[in-house]
């Protein structure tokens, strides 16, 4: 269940309430009482991949799209 913190609390531990959704706390900021905004963490940006960047780490080996004449009559 997340935290519900008043405004003015939040005001003064800021910095604290910040680090509790970077751990992965959900913090629901009120007035008088009443949610007004959650505090969440901020997913990082997903990482870029190179074109290539596994080159070298698969090798196919030969025959291997080769079946059996009778495995392939079953699927006609």
């Amino acid at each position: 269940m997340p935290a519900t913190i008043n405004i003015h609390e939040a005001k003064t531990q800021l910095s604290a309430l910040i680090a509790r959704a970077e751990a992965g706390e959900e913090i629901i900021i009120a007035r008088a009482n009443k949610p007004v905004a959650r505090l969440v963490a901020v997913a990082p940006p997903p990482r870029r991949r190179r074109l290539g960047e596994a080159k070298g780490l698969v090798t196919i080996k030969p025959g291997f799209d080769e079946l059996p004449d009778d495995f392939l009559e079953q699927f006609s």
